[in-house]
C-alpha cells in the first residue's frame, strides 16, 4: 500500500469517525472468514459496520475525534465496529458473538468519548434496546391520564349504582 492511498484511507476513517456515536474494539484472531462475514451482516443488520484496520492509520484517524480514548488499545490485531445510531444494538450483537466464539475477545469501547471497559460494552448490551425504553417511558407518561381517567368515570359509575339500588328497594 503506497503512501497516497494510506493518506486517503486516513482521511475516510478520519471522516467516519467524526460521525460515529460509538466504537467497540475487538481481537479477531483465530476466527475463519465465515464467521466474521456473519458478525458482519449481524452488525450491519444493527445499524453498525465492521471492518479490520491497521493500529498506526486507526491512531492517526482517530486524533480529534471521540474514539481517540482508545489509543491505548490499539495493538496486535484490531477490528472495529461503528455504531452512527443506537449504540446499544451493536453491543448486544458484539456481546453474543464474544459469548458464542471463544477465540473473538472485545478490548473496548468508546461511546461519545467515553472509554467503554469490556465490563462497560456488556452492561451496555444488556440494556434494553431504544423501542423497549421508549415504550417504557410512554407507559409512564400515560399511566396518571389513564388513572385520573379511571376515577372520573368511577363517579358518574358510582351514582348509576346508588340509583340502581335505589330503584330496586322502591320495586321491591
Amino acid at each position: 500500500m503506497d503512501r497516497s492511498s494510506k493518506e486517503k484511507m486516513v482521511a475516510d476513517l478520519a471522516e467516519q469517525l467524526v460521525s460515529v456515536k460509538a466504537a467497540f474494539l475487538a481481537d479477531y484472531r483465530g476466527l475463519n472468514v465465515e464467521k466474521l462475514n456473519q458478525l458482519r451482516v449481524e452488525l450491519r443488520n444493527a445499524g453498525a459496520e465492521y471492518r479490520v484496520v491497521k493500529n498506526t492509520l486507526l491512531r492517526l484517524a482517530a486524533k480529534g475525534t471521540t474514539v481517540e480514548c482508545l489509543d491505548a488499545e490499539l495493538s496486535g490485531p484490531t477490528a472495529m465496529a461503528l455504531a452512527s445510531g443506537d449504540p446499544v444494538a451493536p453491543a448486544k450483537v458484539l456481546s453474543e458473538f464474544a459469548k458464542n466464539n471463544e477465540k473473538f475477545q472485545l478490548k473496548a469501547g468508546a461511546l461519545e468519548g467515553k472509554r467503554l471497559s469490556v465490563e462497560d460494552i456488556k452492561a451496555l448490551a444488556d440494556l434494553p434496546s431504544r423501542e423497549v425504553l421508549l415504550a417504557k417511558m410512554l407507559g409512564s407518561i400515560n399511566a396518571p391520564v389513564s388513572n385520573f381517567v379511571g376515577v372520573l368515570a368511577a363517579v358518574p359509575r358510582s351514582l348509576v349504582q346508588v340509583l340502581g339500588a335505589i330503584q330496586e328497594k322502591k320495586a321491591a
